[in-house]
């Protein structure tokens, strides 16, 4: 008796732990990354069913289902939800952002930049690209870079490689032939047209003008809207996309007061003098653009000085009419004159003159004096672009060999002769 208690004991314990077993958790098919600030992951399809978890911007997860625009996902800690596709980012697309965060941390501020009400910063330069943070309302960012871009609607990259194409199998030569198929019988001839055919054509028929007019509408092409985007980097060192009409340089309003309904694009603060009350004050470059003007970060710079004595801002310097591209950067350099050399404060802008020639011009400034000290011929910076790939600093020329060095290859080539 004790024996047969002992086997239903043992038999009772093997039936509880085979009953405690979970099922094995579905295979992944892929993994992804999580594009925005937070997201949401549902029980089911719905918008309205059950929330599952809540995931954080760069996350990654498991990829265990796609259904058109939907996707089944799993969290590190095993909670399984449904999303949308375009709320998640490939590893190639998390990878990029990454390096355009690195980028970001080594590119030089061209102002402070401040908005009226929150915005989002987005992972690429389009309205539709998902927002991972916002500049909060009053908030500030520092404006890293620019670019203008159509607008056009979003579509991200796909989540998994395409499968390979299915393996055509081949035709054995001894394959059973298939009986001909006979041809399809032939058609019955149409009825034939009413016999007021040409007074129904008359009534339904359109005007020719309305005719007219609906195939020029089809045949004009609609005109491509353009939005000016900035990369911008906020003070926790997260960087991405802004629009850049909802962004105000912030420049003080009794210098930006002189804009002329231009754009300021940059901005610096050179040097501090104290006024007649003791305030400090600042002398300013500044960088604008035109209304319509195309292909430039700004098309003209000016320096303002605050004059102690008149208590105001006054223009020491200023160029119109250019076509100039980040960056615009400060600098210490030697400047020459006559026998005496020193440090002077500078800045130095990247121009273009004539037919595509790049020119880096350096402006040293004194007090209320600024003058051209040097211009060398520079590569033209190429843009951040949408794809989020890192872009180098701009790089000199070679230098154009001298008249002695020129020389000197001439008589070799006769030698050789």
């Amino acid at each position: 008796m004790p024996f047969s208690r002992v086997w239903a004991f043992v038999a009772l314990v093997v039936f509880l732990c085979g009953c405690s077993r979970k099922p094995a958790p579905a295979p992944a098919i892929g993994e992804a990354y999580v594009a925005p600030a937070t997201l949401k992951l549902r029980a089911d399809l719905s918008p309205r069913s059950e929330e599952v978890a809540q995931i954080r911007h760069g996350e990654k997860v498991e990829i265990l289902q796609i259904r058109r625009r939907f996707v089944k996902v799993r969290t590190p800690s095993g909670a399984e939800g449904w999303t949308e596709t375009k709320q998640l980012m490939n590893s190639d697309q998390i990878e990029a952002l990454r390096g355009l965060q690195r980028l970001g941390r080594e590119l030089p501020s061209q102002g402070k930049g401040t908005v009226h009400e929150a915005l989002n910063i987005h992972t690429e330069p389009n309205r539709q690209a998902p927002s991972f943070c916002q500049i909060p309302e009053k908030g500030f960012v520092d404006v890293i870079g620019r670019r203008v871009v159509a607008r056009t609607s979003y579509s991200p990259p796909p989540l998994l490689p395409p499968p390979p194409p299915p393996v055509k199998k081949l035709k054995k030569d001894n394959a059973k032939k298939q009986p001909e198929k006979l041809p399809p019988l032939p058609r019955p001839s149409a009825p034939p047209p009413p016999a007021d055919w040409l007074e129904i054509s008359r009534r339904q028929s359109p005007p020719e003008n309305t005719v007219k007019e609906k195939n020029e509408s089809k045949s004009k092409p609609q005109p491509v809207k353009y939005d000016e985007w900035y990369l911008v980097r906020t003070p926790d060192g997260s960087v991405g996309w802004a629009l850049a009409r909802m962004i105000v340089m912030a420049i003080p309003d009794e210098v930006a007061q002189y804009s002329e309904g231009h754009r300021i694009t940059s901005y610096f603060a050179l040097a501090e003098v104290k006024d007649q009350e003791g305030e400090t004050r600042h002398h300013w470059l500044w960088t604008t653009l035109a209304p319509g003007v195309d292909g430039c970060d700004f098309d003209g710079f000016r320096v303002f000085v605050f004059n102690v004595r008149r208590s105001r801002y006054e223009t020491a310097y200023r160029e119109k009419n250019l076509c100039g591209f980040y960056p615009v950067e400060l600098a210490n350099i030697q400047v020459t004159e006559g026998r005496k050399s020193y440090t002077a404060p500078a800045f130095s802008l990247i121009v273009e003159e004539g037919e595509g020639q790049i020119w880096k011009r350096t402006y040293a400034y004194q007090g209320y004096r600024v003058r051209l000290v040097s211009k060398e011929p520079w590569k033209k910076p190429a843009p951040v672009g949408s794809s989020l790939e890192r872009v180098a600093p701009p790089s000199p020329l070679p230098p154009e060999p001298s008249l002695l060095d020129r020389a000197r290859e001439t008589v070799k080539g006769l030698i050789k002769r």
